[in-house]
């Protein structure tokens, strides 16, 4: 997964035993024929084997926005030393603010804290929001069906909250002193927009931890029905989400056999549990993405349900423009979705 500056223990991973490449010659022939694929990150082999492809670069810590002097400062630390579960933490260089807990895209089965572009765009949000933020590094599937991904988001949270209550002096003092815990937010962009959703969703009382709401980016939702915008929206070459690539994430990530009305999958089908007991949300949608119109569905579920929801539609632009920056509009548009990022923390009652 490349170099990462981790300080105070070493991380643990659990992709040591996979085998990064391109799948062909020697390495290939060993592991028989692909079950899956999605051309330019993963593939999965019939004997169970995993190869991810570096599509995008692991950067340390320190690396990029978070360089000394920069303004931010980061810190990665093991969160849960028995599934390898890490934490990239930032905050303000100064002040006390807001916790945004951040889980990454990546259909569940790609996608890492370290991957350059999650680190630049983080680093951004915790100085333009002035928040602090913990980017959670869980587990991938298929090595690790949902709901593991899930259990990491509740473990990353339980965690947050032993922080809140630490009263020690060590390495993550200059972290806590910046966070306020009265004031944390669940956040996350496509499949972690789905995480945070379902964490939100099966957390208990965790005082002194306050979650006042939650920022679901262009959150990754299913179901066996297509919708309109899954139909009928055309995808830019190079689109980080089309139909096909959906459903293979989904097959990989599901537990076997499930469909994709699956409650994990399609959260406002029938059979769905209760929305998260959360009050207030932001929904950010992307107007040229797929996923359109199940984000405009969840947003009438949860207000249906009596919540709160904010909606901010993006023109332009489709799924993950404001980390993979492919779309001509993608700067302005994640400039936006900042300030809108930046409101709802400051005002979620």
């Amino acid at each position: 997964m490349g170099a990462l500056h981790v300080v105070g223990e070493p991380r643990v991973t659990f992709q040591q035993q996979q085998q990064v490449g391109n799948g062909n010659g020697k390495n290939g022939q060993q592991h028989g024929a692909v079950a899956e694929e999605i051309r330019g990150l993963i593939k999965v082999y019939r004997d169970g084997h995993v190869e991810r492809i570096p599509a995008i670069p692991d950067v340390p810590c320190t690396w990029g926005s978070t360089a000394t002097g920069a303004g931010v400062v980061a810190r990665d630390v093991v969160v849960d030393r028995a599934t390898g579960v890490w934490a990239r933490l930032y905050a303000p260089a100064a002040g006390r603010c807001p916790v945004v807990v951040y889980f990454h895209g990546g259909g569940f089965c790609v996608g890492s804290a370290a991957w350059s572009c999650y680190h630049e765009f983080l680093a951004k949000l915790s100085a333009r929001a002035g928040c602090a933020v913990m980017s959670v590094d869980y587990r991938l599937a298929p090595e690790h069906r949902l709901p593991a991904a899930f259990d990491d988001g509740v473990t990353a949270v339980r965690w947050l909250r032993q922080q809140a209550t630490a009263v020690v002096t060590d390495e993550l003092s200059w972290w806590r002193s910046r966070c306020r815990f009265d004031r944390v937010f669940l956040a996350g962009d496509s499949a972690g927009a789905s995480i945070a959703f379902h964490v939100a969703a099966h957390l208990g009382a965790l005082a002194p931890l306050d979650i006042k709401g939650a920022v679901l980016i262009q959150p990754f939702f299913g179901g066996e029905a297509r919708t309109a915008s899954e139909k009928t929206v055309t995808q830019p070459p190079g689109s980080a989400l089309t139909l096909p690539t959906s459903d293979a994430y989904w097959r990989m990530a599901l537990p076997a056999g499930a469909t994709r009305d699956h409650p994990w999958c399609n959260p406002v089908g029938a059979g769905a549990g209760a929305m998260p007991p959360l009050r207030d949300f932001l929904v950010c949608v992307s107007e040229q993405d797929i996923l359109h119109d199940r984000n405009m569905e969840l947003c009438r579920a949860l207000r249906k349900a009596g919540k709160r929801v904010e909606q901010a539609t993006y023109g332009g632009v489709g799924h993950a423009f404001q980390v993979l920056n492919n779309y001509h509009l993608s700067q302005p548009r994640t400039q936006e979705m900042l300030a809108h990022i930046k409101a709802f923390v400051s005002n979620a009652r």
